[in-house]
């Protein structure tokens, strides 16, 4: 059981431990993939959000190059808050020396104040009351069940990497909370962040799928994935993870995951980025196409790297 209700006390720092650094340790490509995954399934799916499959077959065929466009008109290779969000969430990280919930509040409102180029409702009116209260945790609400907490996960499971499956838990949620205060988002992003560290420590989709998958959908059933295919997912958190698992279990490959799950069109640069986040931990650098490497915004690609490599460090240094 990788659940736990007994979370350890609050802001807890992830604290350093020995070992060594991480660029002699095999993880760090597939932590540096899945943060360049992300970005690269944001930057892919910005381009047909809010797309149904047949409007993208229309305007695209199907949609495999990373171009830009999109409702936000965005430059080929520019992403979105799915990816900004978890550098802010990184950044907060790092300068803190663990997964702290106010420390993550201030990140994000000022990102927020930075005029992002897109933010969901749900970030906005809860960051909102963070200026208003100074608490960084939002009311438990049933109806903030949005994936915005678990687009950018990522960053606590890289920190958390190695670590005891309660400090993820709270980590997880510590920042979660922030916005998504709400049980079916802490069951997703828990999910992500032990998806995530699985791969890293090199276990197989079949035990990941069977364990980690399989037991978000025992305790929630309204995730359960294998009804039918899920086209056209809303930025609800169980549509968001239906579209990802249904993908990524599907397919072999880190692009034929993501060209599946963006072409099912709704809020796909979130999809695009949940699944690039776990496609390329799960297959790491070298399967991420080189043309999709060299499209992404180069700053983007610096600070993506950077931070998994930092992160990492933080984890085991």
């Amino acid at each position: 059981m990788f659940w736990t209700g007994e979370l350890i006390a609050r802001n807890a720092p992830i604290r350093r431990r020995a070992s060594p650094p991480p660029w002699e340790l095999p993880h760090l490509a597939k932590g540096t993939a899945a943060y360049l995954g992300l970005a690269i399934g944001d930057a892919l799916g910005a381009t047909v959000e809010f797309l149904t499959p047949g409007e993208i077959r229309h305007q695209h065929g199907s949609h495999r190059e990373i171009s830009g466009g999109g409702w936000l008109r965005l430059k080929a290779g520019q992403v979105t808050d799915d990816t900004t969000m978890s550098l802010a969430l990184g950044e907060s990280i790092l300068a803190k020396g663990c997964v702290d919930a106010t420390a993550a509040a201030e990140a994000f409102d000022a990102w927020m104040r930075g005029k992002p180029v897109d933010i969901g409702n749900t970030v906005r009116r809860n960051l909102i009351q963070f200026r208003k209260t100074g608490n960084p945790e939002a009311p438990a609400s049933e109806h903030d069940a949005g994936n915005g907490a678990a687009m950018r996960v990522l960053p606590v499971a890289l920190a958390c990497y190695g670590r005891p499956p309660e400090t993820a838990v709270f980590a997880s949620r510590a920042q979660a909370h922030v916005t998504h205060h709400n049980a079916l988002s802490d069951a997703a992003c828990e999910t992500l962040v032990f998806m995530v560290t699985d791969f890293l420590a090199g276990r197989d989709a079949d035990a990941v799928q069977r364990e980690r998958a399989a037991e978000l959908v025992r305790r929630h059933p309204v995730f359960a994935y294998d009804r039918k295919r899920r086209d056209n997912p809303s930025g609800y958190v169980v549509e968001t993870i239906q579209a990802v698992f249904q993908a990524f279990f599907a397919n072999a490959s880190f692009e034929d995951c993501l060209v599946d799950v963006v072409n099912r069109g709704g809020d796909a640069d979130t999809t695009g980025a949940i699944a690039g986040m776990l496609a390329g931990a799960r297959y790491g650098l070298d399967a991420i196409p080189r043309r999709w490497l060299r499209a992404l915004d180069p700053a983007t690609h610096q600070a993506c790297e950077r931070q998994a490599a930092a992160l990492l460090q933080l984890a085991g240094g």
